[in-house]
C-alpha cells in the first residue's frame, strides 16, 4: 500500500475514518471523527486535509470534525471548472446537507480560508461561527501585491505563476516538491516542523499535470472571487482570524471591512502554516472561541 495514501495515513489517526461522496458535480474526500457539534475544516495550498493532523485529535475531543480536501485537492475531483470561492463554498453546503447538519462551525486555512469565508458569506443561516487562519478573502486589495522583491526577500509571485494555464504542469509535473519546498521553508520560522515524510504526503497530492491544473485553477478564479465580495454583505456571525504576525495584521485590516463581530489573535514564533508550526496554539484559540 501506499504509505502516503489517504488510506494510510488515516490509520496513524485513530477514531477518523476517510469518505466519499459526490455533491454538486464534484466527488468530495472528507475525513470525520470526534464528538459534538459539527466543525469543518478546510486547507489550503500546497496541502490537504493531512495539514490539519496535529490538531485533529485535539479538536475532536468536543467537536465532530468533517476535514475536507476541496475540489481540485487530493482525492477530490478534479473538474475542469467551478473554482471560485462562492461555488466552491456550495460544495461544502452540498456536503453539510448530505450529512444531515442544519448549522456549522467553519475553519479554513489559505485558500480554504477564502473558502470558508464564502461560505459564511453565502450561507450565514448555515453558520455559526467562523474561523479564519492567517489568509483573507481575495478582494482588490490583491491587486496590490508586490511582485518584486522591493527589499523583502519572501513576495508571493507564486499568486501570480498559478494564474498562468498550461505552462506550470509542464515545468512542474513530477518535480512539484521543488515548489513546495521553497514555499515551506519561505513561510515556516522553523522549516523542519513539516517533516520529509509530510512533504512526501502534500509532493503525492500535487505531482501530476490534473493536481496542478486543478489548484492552480483556485487562484485562476480570483478576478470572479474579487467581483463576488464586493456583493456581500458584512457578516454578523461571530468570526476570529488567527494568525502569524504578519497574517494578523492582514486578518484585522480585512475583517475591519467585511465583518461586524470579530477577534483577531496573533501566534508568536509562527510562520504561514500556523496550525502546523503551533498546533496547541492554534488549537487552544480555536476551542476557546468556539466555547
Amino acid at each position: 500500500m501506499n504509505l502516503y495514501s489517504d488510506e494510510s495515513l488515516i490509520k496513524q489517526l485513530p477514531g477518523f475514518k476517510n469518505n466519499y461522496t459526490t455533491v454538486n458535480g464534484v466527488n468530495l474526500h472528507y475525513v470525520t471523527g470526534g464528538h459534538g457539534k459539527p466543525l469543518v475544516l478546510i486547507p489550503g495550498w500546497p496541502q490537504t486535509w493531512w495539514s490539519y493532523r496535529k490538531i485533529m485529535p485535539i479538536l475532536a475531543e468536543k467537536y465532530s470534525l468533517i476535514v475536507i480536501d476541496l475540489r481540485g485537492m487530493g482525492s477530490s475531483g478534479k473538474p475542469l471548472d467551478g473554482y471560485t470561492k462562492k461555488n466552491m463554498a456550495k460544495d461544502i453546503q452540498s456536503l453539510i446537507a448530505h450529512l444531515g447538519h442544519k448549522k456549522i462551525n467553519i475553519a479554513g486555512h489559505d485558500i480554504g480560508a477564502a473558502v470558508a469565508f464564502s461560505y459564511a458569506a453565502n450561507f450565514a443561516e448555515n453558520t455559526d461561527k467562523l474561523i479564519v487562519l492567517d489568509t483573507p478573502h481575495p478582494d482588490e486589495n490583491i491587486y496590490k501585491l508586490p511582485m518584486m522583491p522591493i527589499g523583502n526577500p519572501v513576495f508571493p509571485w507564486w499568486l501570480a505563476f498559478n494564474q498562468v494555464k498550461l505552462l506550470p504542469e509542464e515545468l512542474l509535473e513530477g518535480r512539484y516538491d521543488l515548489l513546495q519546498n521553497y514555499i515551506f521553508d519561505q513561510l515556516l520560522i522553523n522549516s523542519e516542523i513539516i517533516n520529509d515524510f509530510d512533504r512526501k504526503v502534500y509532493a503525492e497530492a500535487y505531482n501530476n499535470k490534473e493536481a496542478i491544473r486543478s489548484s492552480n485553477g483556485w487562484y485562476q478564479a480570483f478576478t470572479e472571487d474579487i467581483k463576488d465580495i464586493k456583493k456581500y454583505e458584512k457578516i454578523s456571525i461571530p468570526a476570529i482570524g488567527i494568525g502569524s504576525p504578519e497574517g494578523a495584521k492582514m486578518l484585522s485590516f480585512f475583517f475591519s471591512h467585511y465583518l461586524d463581530n470579530f477577534t483577531i489573535e496573533e501566534i508568536e514564533n509562527s510562520g504561514h502554516f500556523i496550525h502546523e508550526e503551533q498546533p496547541a496554539a492554534t488549537a487552544s484559540l480555536i476551542m476557546n472561541f468556539l466555547n
